[in-house]
């Protein structure tokens, strides 16, 4: 049975310091925008295994967020993202940190799926999980002052299915026999990550031209 929103708290600019992870957490962002050097971070949204969903909310440049970046740099909590090349230079531009143990959801998706093209987050729900996420507020205004709980239900959804997504996911490259190369493919993102914020969004090192 897929994982259900038990919980969704909000805090301004920082966790907690009673707000604690151990083994794996679910991540995601909001953002003004997809450009990373220019579109501000607004949200990280963060979700453990028993459902429950941790949302920081940031003032327009208040990043100092101790407590966060110390979980988020914590190489004993593993990080699971969907599409984390895009977080993670997010949190690093903003929040002056790479952060540390990485699984990407997108990428293993590609890995495991060779028999599709669909790897967004609502494609995984739906065909692993056979759960319908609502994606509506996908384009909303992210750095408003107040959220709409229709806005926090839409970022806790973002996490709350990751964990089971990497468990079925998982199955998969084992099968396959791909898990060297996703470990690989994880290790590497925090270098894209820097390739992305230096400009080079769209140029490929690795091609011959």
């Amino acid at each position: 049975m897929a994982q259900k929103i038990k919980n969704i708290k909000l805090y301004k600019n920082d966790l907690p310091l009673n707000v604690t992870f151990k083994g794996s957490i679910a991540i995601d962002t909001e953002t003004m925008g997809l450009n990373i050097n220019n579109d501000r971070l607004c949200l990280v949204q963060i979700s453990d295994k028993e459902g429950n969903s941790h949302i920081v909310q940031f003032i327009k440049n208040c990043y100092d967020a101790p407590n966060l970046r110390k979980i988020l740099e914590d190489k004993n909590i593993l990080k699971i993202f969907h599409y984390a090349r895009f977080d993670i230079a997010v949190i690093k531009k903003n929040l002056g940190i790479m952060c540390e143990s990485i699984y990407c959801t997108k990428i293993a998706s590609k890995l495991a799926r060779t028999f599709t093209d669909r790897h967004g987050l609502k494609d995984l729900c739906k065909d692993l999980l056979k759960i319908d996420i609502n994606k509506q507020n996908q384009t909303s205004d992210w750095g408003h002052d107040s959220l709409t709980e229709s806005q926090l239900e839409y970022a806790a959804n973002d996490v709350i299915y990751l964990h089971e997504i990497k468990n079925k996911l998982d199955k998969i490259i084992k099968r396959e026999g791909k898990e060297y190369l996703a470990q690989a493919c994880f290790k590497f993102l925090p270098t894209r990550a820097e390739f992305d914020l230096l400009g080079w969004q769209e140029k490929d090192i690795f091609q011959h031209k």
